[in-house]
């Protein structure tokens, strides 16, 4: 992960969204495997417990075993085919979650040789909402922000004004 670029802009806008929102003394689940970014939370005082790498799509037994003050999916929810049921199945009562936004100017992220690296969603921020919505969520707070590349061409032009990712605070109703 990450060997050829390190997503700085989106590590600095996440974190500063999480400072916002949660303090240091609340204790987190972030959906996923150890990564740079929950390495980065921990360093900037959080507590911090990850899944363990198990197939949530098939798998929540993380979320009757184990309640955290907060739960976290960062760029997580995009590789899942059924997140409404874990939504669902979050006893915390806050919330955060960033996904990558669809571009209408480049097909859905998969990658050859990881099955784990996939998107099988790739939503428009009214999709996310909608879905918060549904599983008894209410939003607090949200961003976007865009994701320029240094590259020459009409998408790396797209990318420098549109809108690439999306963060939600959301609490339980």
């Amino acid at each position: 992960m990450y060997e050829k670029t390190f997503p700085n802009k989106r590590f600095k806008h996440t974190l500063e969204f999480l400072q916002k929102h949660i303090k240091t003394s609340e204790s987190i689940l972030d959906l996923g495997v150890e990564n740079p970014f929950s390495k980065i939370m921990k360093e900037a005082g959080y507590t911090v417990k990850n899944t363990t790498g198990e197939d949530l799509d098939l798998d929540q037994n993380v979320f009757k075993s184990d309640k955290q003050d907060v739960v976290t999916a960062l760029e997580i929810f995009e590789h899942l085919l059924n997140p409404f049921t874990i939504l669902n199945e979050i006893k915390s009562d806050k919330l955060i979650i960033s996904i990558p936004l669809r571009l209408w100017f480049s097909p859905a992220y998969r990658s050859k040789t990881d099955m784990w690296d996939r998107h099988y969603h790739e939503f428009e921020d009214w999709q996310l909402d909608w879905l918060l919505e549904k599983t008894g969520w209410k939003i607090i707070d949200r961003q976007k922000w865009t994701n320029p590349v240094k590259k020459f061409g009409i998408r790396p032009l797209l990318r420098s004004f549109t809108n690439r990712y999306y963060i939600v605070y959301a609490e339980k109703i």
